[in-house]
């Protein structure tokens, strides 16, 4: 087996619980984050580069983790957003004839620390029963009160703003400019795939920064206007909130996912809360009142809007439901051209149940 002698590394929770590993590749280093699990048995490169997984340290729950190495065009954005990986079993050879090459050398050029031989199992048990909460990774075993000391000035997740850093600096397009539809974007950690399903629709997108105001947007002269999912808590993002209400108040088409539905929720005085472990995985059971049907989605948030204050509220409804914990997972306003979703439509590598979001966008454009 590749690298026999690879160093002993330490995955160190806040609460000073400990759990052992070895660092992958012979390597030293020490990674922060929130640490937090994902149920997805395959996609890993796509978790790996989602701007709303920006600050934590991932732990895969499939046990084999690189063994069908990467592929250039399967990212969610530039460059690698977690803040390290943790793992089972690390496959430092891969067996895809069409792979571009292998997840180590992905994690060497993105300069991502990880560690593998961990009883993930375990860890995840015990992530499910105490909640996210901050952790190190480490090869730094000697030196426990040194990272604890660390860890303790490590910002929790709740209150934190982190759109600001997956946010492109200037406006950019995307797709075809002769495209029937033109969509305003507002990027605060907009994946890829979302991009795609838009192109898809007929649509030219024009994607915002994090902090661009509702004029700016305007100026684009769209057809409609989207707010993308991202990292942290939706609370500090006041600017994207302002530019939701403004939005609203006009009655203009406004499409939100994730982080993009509880800046909605929040534009309407439905308050957020972070939630105990969040959902993160391809596996995840909604209903939608609307149909009655059932879908298998795609979640990554940790993060949640207040359902009894969704269901008080006269100029919103709750459209679809998370069917494990019976939390909001979609949202549209009674009198205005605007909805929501909790999860991911634009699923990369899947479910695709939920695509018919992108058309019901595209209809309410239409419909204006």
């Amino acid at each position: 087996m590749k690298y026999q002698t690879r160093k002993k590394a330490i995955i160190l929770l806040a609460d000073g619980t400990i759990f052992h590993g070895k660092s992958i590749a012979n390597k030293q280093g020490t990674a922060f984050g929130e640490v937090c699990f994902n149920t997805g048995m395959t996609g890993y490169q796509e978790i790996f580069t989602d701007p709303s997984y920006y600050g934590q340290l991932m732990v895969a729950t499939n046990a084999h983790i690189g063994n069908y190495g990467v592929k250039n065009e399967e990212v969610e954005s530039d460059s690698i957003k977690i803040s390290g990986l943790i793992c089972k079993n690390f496959s430092y050879d891969y067996s895809r004839v069409d792979a571009d090459g292998s997840l180590e050398d992905f994690f060497n050029k993105n300069n991502l620390f990880a560690i593998s031989d961990v009883d993930t199992r375990a860890l995840v048990s015990y992530i499910r029963d105490n909640g996210a909460m901050n952790a190190v990774i480490s090869t730094e075993v000697d030196n426990i009160e040194g990272l604890k000391q660390q860890l303790a000035n490590i910002p929790n997740m709740e209150g934190l703003e982190l759109a600001s850093k997956v946010s492109t600096k200037e406006p950019y397009y995307y797709g075809d400019e002769n495209a029937t539809y033109k969509i305003a974007a507002l990027d605060i950690g907009i994946k890829k795939n979302i991009l795609r399903n838009l192109a898809k629709q007929d649509a030219y997108i024009k994607v915002f920064p994090y902090n661009s105001k509702f004029e700016e947007l305007e100026a684009f002269n769209p057809d409609g206007y989207f707010l993308s999912n991202g990292p942290g808590d939706p609370e500090p993002l006041i600017e994207a909130q302002t530019v939701a209400k403004e939005i609203i108040k006009r009655d203009l088409p406004l499409f939100g996912i994730c982080l993009g539905h509880q800046v909605i929720a929040l534009a309407n005085g439905i308050s957020t809360y972070k939630m105990h472990n969040g959902h993160r995985g391809i596996n995840h059971p909604v209903k939608n009142l609307e149909t009655g049907k059932g879908e298998m989605t795609s979640q990554n948030h940790g993060f949640a809007v207040n359902r009894e204050e969704a269901e008080a509220n006269e100029d919103l409804k709750v459209t679809h439901v998370h069917l494990n914990d019976d939390t909001v997972a979609g949202l549209a306003m009674k009198t205005k051209n605007c909805f929501s979703v909790q999860y991911h439509p634009e699923a990369s590598p899947g479910p695709h149940d939920s695509m018919y979001l992108f058309d019901q966008f595209i209809e309410n454009i239409k419909a204006k």
